[in-house]
């Protein structure tokens, strides 16, 4: 069992961290000459400074006793089962697997820039050609929590090849990371040096069994619904990634071009619960106002403050209520420039018996739910954003979002959820 590990930026040693015997929380010190550096990658909650930092009340699910800053590097629901079953067949607990171990398994895979060593590797798996209808088999396996899931040699490659793409991507849903060459379709493994004509692509997998957050399973038609709202959320002026539908057997995957990486190069990313401790699993404990001065003490632009104005003012007329503060993040480059990172996990998102999304997972002036325009306007005052500019930006969302019925049609999507989706909006816009 290893309980010490080096945490590296871009060929740098940031710092070391240590699981002493029996402890629920790790120990953080910055490297000596990265102090001297100066670079802050975690300024509101561990600035950079010669003190041990500990954290005890970060013993959460959502932590797992690491600061903010490695947490985001810890595999999620899907990745923690997927390496669950992989113990399994060690004849190891998930409990004999410690939170440094799991911060070395994604080694040097994770999101962001962030890499971790001893980095763990997984012997037998040179294969970069990837069999997605595979993948997805093995997905659901893993989901519905098979036992005794028997592998052949090509399986146990296979399976080796899920845990290398499928546990580094963060998240509750079944995704893997890929090399894509839009304009050949081929489909490679995430976890290469980029050939010319590839780039790096995030890949969330339709028609896998108990898919989905908090043990609820997510509809048929989610990835369908996910590749909608992202054209309608660039209609309504919203800063996302590239994303595509991939067909492969009848199925239809999400997929959508990693902004955490330039040309191939890595670039150092928190989301908002990371950057402030802040957690996810906790409805409420957040605002969007208290988004947006954590925005300000990053030294985010002006227009990235719009922006994110913008993406609140979409969530609440297009009802995405999964609005929690993983789902919002700040990327650095090489600079120390922070800014905005293009949104993401944008789609439709509600159900009133659903602790999760019965109402949104962040406060506007105070409410989470019944949220009117004076609210959006009242938190755009507080974001320091003229009152005409708010109103303005409610009507070109409001506007974007009259043409749902019509991009989802054009997507594929069945006339039931269209209207039920449509009846939630409909909500919305005539308050």
């Amino acid at each position: 069992m290893n309980n010490v590990a080096t945490v590296m930026l871009w060929g740098t040693t940031v710092g070391y961290f240590h699981l002493p015997e029996g402890a629920k929380y790790v120990s953080f010190e910055y490297d000596k000459d990265f102090v001297r550096m100066g670079v802050e990658i975690s300024p509101l909650m561990m600035p950079i400074s010669n003190r041990v930092y500990e954290f005890p009340d970060l013993v959460t699910p959502a932590f797992r006793g690491v600061p903010g800053l490695l947490a985001d590097s810890l595999p999620d629901r899907f990745g923690n089962a997927v390496i669950d079953q992989w113990l399994a067949s060690q004849g190891r607990t998930p409990e004999s697997f410690n939170v440094v171990e799991r911060l070395c398994y994604t080694g040097k895979r994770g999101m962001g820039a962030l890499e971790y060593l001893p980095a763990t590797h997984l012997n037998g798996d040179n294969n970069n050609i990837v069999d997605i209808a595979e993948l997805v088999a093995f997905a659901s396996s893993v989901l519905e929590s098979r036992e005794n899931i028997h592998l052949s040699a090509r399986d146990d490659l296979t399976y080796k090849q899920l845990l290398k793409l499928g546990t580094s991507a963060g998240g509750a849903r079944a995704k893997a990371i890929m090399a894509y060459n839009k304009s050949t379709g081929d489909i490679r493994s995430g976890q290469i040096n980029l050939d010319p004509g590839y780039d790096y692509w995030l890949m969330k997998f339709d028609g896998v069994s108990k898919n989905g957050d908090h043990d609820r399973e997510d509809v048929p038609e989610y990835t369908l619904i996910e590749y909608a709202y992202y054209l309608m959320a660039i209609q309504a002026g919203i800063d996302m990634s590239e994303c595509e539908l991939l067909e492969e057997n009848g199925r239809k995957h999400f997929m959508t071009r990693r902004f955490d990486r330039v040309d191939g190069k890595k670039l150092h990313m928190q989301s908002l619960g990371a950057i402030t401790h802040i957690d996810y699993n906790e409805p409420g404990l957040c605002s969007y106002e208290m988004a947006a001065l954590t925005a300000r003490k990053l030294g985010l632009p002006n227009s990235d403050i719009e922006q994110f104005y913008r993406r609140m003012v979409f969530n609440v007329l297009a009802v995405n209520q999964d609005d929690h503060v993983k789902n919002i993040s700040f990327l650095m480059d090489r600079n120390a420039a922070w800014t905005l990172s293009p949104a993401y996990d944008v789609t439709f998102a509600c159900d009133s018996g659903y602790k999760w999304l019965r109402s949104h997972q962040m406060s506007i002036n105070g409410k989470r739910s019944n949220i009117l325009p004076e609210d959006m306007t009242s938190c755009g005052q507080y974001m320091d954003l003229k009152t005409s500019r708010c109103k303005k930006i409610i009507e070109e969302v409001r506007e974007a979002i009259t043409d749902w019925p019509s991009i989802a049609i054009s997507v594929g999507i069945r006339e039931k959820t269209i209207q039920l989706i449509s009846t939630e909006m409909r909500t919305r816009r005539t308050k």
